[in-house]
């Protein structure tokens, strides 16, 4: 079997506070296979946000193994991390994160600024992430002159200009409305069946998770289901035997 692109061996995330040290994760273990489309859900307070910061490197484990395409992160130094950061992982936000001074054209090539490209080939690549997004009429366009859901396809061109292993998306519909919603989600769905891009999706919407393929429910800081998009799993029901 191919190494996964990422893999959680009992991860254990601790914070230290005035009352003392609070376990946001108790031992996480999952592995993702490279062309998967997934999600990970869970109420507000579950660990679903501090697992997301550990998967992608913006946060370290306390305990336990995370390796990314193999390679066990707490071997990485600062200058290691920000380059997977930029070349492995491909962020989205709920709130776009997009620099308003910046033309789609330009926001789209920025990770390309510091992954050393010159300019010529820093535009050709965003104009043809662009156009992949279905915004390849809109590079001189800048944020504010763009809908929601544009902004949010501008990110996920963004996110793939590195050719990254892995999108990560933080409730990704979580400002739009349903109809644009459900074409952003249409959108990833064709980045993964036709591009083989793995995606991860944070999210607590149950139809967010019902378009992935499979669903890893946190809950305590613990796997409460990993699994098909089955109507326990998105409604937070776990079958009788799965813990």
């Amino acid at each position: 079997m191919s190494v996964p692109v990422l893999s959680l061996q009992n991860v254990i995330k601790d914070y230290a506070s005035e009352a003392g040290t609070f376990r946001a994760l108790h031992g996480v273990s999952m592995d993702v296979q490279r062309g998967e489309l997934m999600s990970i859900m869970g109420p507000s307070g579950s660990g679903k946000s501090t697992l997301m910061n550990v998967i992608g490197c913006l946060d370290s484990a306390s305990d336990g193994v995370y390796r990314f395409e193999g390679q066990d992160t707490a071997t990485l130094g600062e200058t290691a991390l920000a380059k997977l950061r930029n070349k492995g992982i491909g962020f989205i936000f709920q709130q776009f994160n997009l620099l308003p001074r910046l033309t789609a054209l330009g926001n789209v090539a920025l990770p390309l600024v510091y992954a050393g490209f010159d300019r010529k080939a820093r535009e050709t690549r965003a104009q043809e992430l662009l156009t992949s997004v279905g915004l390849g009429d809109k590079p001189r366009s800048r944020p504010s002159q763009l809908s929601g859901g544009q902004q949010q396809r501008v990110a996920v061109a963004r996110a793939l200009a590195n050719d990254p292993d892995l999108l990560l998306a933080d409730e990704p519909t979580g400002a739009l409305d349903t109809k644009t919603g459900a074409e952003v989600l249409g959108l990833f769905k064709t980045l993964n069946r036709e591009r083989g891009v793995t995606v991860v999706l944070v999210t607590h919407d149950p139809e967010v998770a019902r378009a992935t393929d499979r669903v890893v429910r946190i809950q305590d800081g613990l796997v409460f289901y990993d699994g098909p998009p089955t109507e326990d799993a998105l409604y937070g029901h776990a079958p009788e035997g799965i813990a």
